[in-house]
């Protein structure tokens, strides 16, 4: 079996995958979702939205469910320390995420355009507040999050949900926000035929600009922000105890690792660039797959500068979670990693196929049959 600490930083990155895998794949959803009532003008070209998401978002979130069962059984003191301070938020997002399933099946049930009018907003929030919230979390990380444990290792919240809206931790939702926005346009404008595929190319090229200069903004915040550094080197291969370090709070030292090792500048460059080529490309499929590498390289980047931090401390810093002192057992990493080298390419095989047997375009003539036949939403 692996040693202890090589095990934890595969961890690391195969959380790093999954929170890669929902943001490129479910991300697209909820990015459409969240644009779609602008898009479209009539109740036909909503339709044809909806239809372009139907196929996967249900298959995307078992990303989602994945992630959350890998907190929770590979850093088990994260999941109690993230759930219970982020309470709030995550019940937010949780409310958002299941109103999304009960708009697809209630919109198409009374033909009233009220009615439709109400659930179509009714999705546009639910697309919307995930893509939110997620930024928001992620920029409290780099903030610090005010928790502290006992001497028995409960985690004590010491904020409030109001706390959560720090200045920084906005930008970084408008940079989730715009990024995923993003996406969901450029998804759009690959699968969607006339109109609407040309809006949505039309919004996807503005999206990216935007999604860029927050990026930046958010970057040049990171160079002067007090970011928290281990004292010495944290043992890899011990138990998890996160009271047993020292750490620091100093401007700039969310950039450490990139400092220490210049070739990773090259993934927010990457970042940068596929952002850049989202906005200016003209092939809306090399459109799509730029903003898939960027969506990546944009969460590659946040999670660089953390490491190895997985839940730093506003109020004790020395308290604050690491690859080293927040995960389970060696037994139990070691187990797990092999239950996910046999489901993970799984999982991978069935998203390709189901891209590839939904693949082409969604068109007006197409969802006027259904709607006939009283079928689609």
């Amino acid at each position: 079996m692996l040693d202890y600490g090589t095990l934890r930083e595969i961890w690391w990155l195969l959380l790093g995958v999954l929170l890669i895998g929902f943001a490129v794949t479910d991300g697209y959803d909820l990015g459409l979702g969240a644009i779609y009532r602008f898009i479209t003008r009539d109740d036909t070209e909503r339709r044809m939205a909806l239809e372009a998401i139907e196929p996967h978002w249900e298959g995307h979130q078992v990303w989602f469910i994945l992630g959350g069962g890998a907190v929770f059984a590979a850093w088990p003191a994260l999941y109690a320390a993230s759930f219970s301070g982020f309470y709030f938020a995550m019940l937010l997002v949780l409310l958002a995420l299941i109103l999304r399933p009960v708009g697809f099946n209630f919109r198409n049930k009374v033909e009233n355009p009220a009615w439709r009018n109400a659930w179509d907003w009714a999705l546009t929030v639910a697309g919307a507040v995930p893509a939110l919230v997620f930024g928001v979390a992620f920029g409290n990380l780099f903030l610090g999050v005010p928790f502290h444990f006992t001497d028995n290792l409960l985690p004590v919240y010491d904020g409030g949900f109001l706390d959560l809206f720090h200045p920084f931790a906005l930008l970084a939702g408008v940079v989730s926000l715009t990024m995923l926005g993003m996406h969901g346009a450029a998804f759009g404008a690959m699968k969607i035929e006339g109109a609407v595929g040309d809006r949505a190319r039309a919004v996807a090229r503005v999206a990216a600009l935007l999604a860029l200069a927050a990026f930046v903004a958010a970057g040049a915040g990171l160079s002067v922000l007090p970011g928290h550094a281990v004292v010495g080197t944290l043992a890899t291969d011990g138990p998890s105890n996160p009271l047993g370090k020292q750490v620091v709070v100093e401007a700039g030292a969310w950039l450490a690792n990139q400092r220490a090792h210049p070739a990773l500048w090259l993934v927010p460059a990457v970042a940068a660039l596929a952002l850049a080529v989202v906005a200016l490309v003209r092939n809306r499929v090399a459109g799509f797959v730029a903003s898939a590498i960027a969506v990546a390289a944009i969460i590659l980047t946040a999670g660089i500068a953390l490491f190895p931090f997985l839940l730093p401390s506003a109020s004790q810093p020395g308290h604050g979670l690491t690859i080293s002192d927040a995960s389970s057992s060696h037994r139990t990493l070691g187990i797990m990693l092999f239950a996910t080298a046999v489901f993970l390419p799984l999982i991978l095989a069935y998203s390709t196929w189901a891209f590839r047997i939904m693949r082409g375009r969604v068109t007006r003539a197409h969802v006027e049959e259904q709607a006939r036949n009283g079928g689609g939403y």
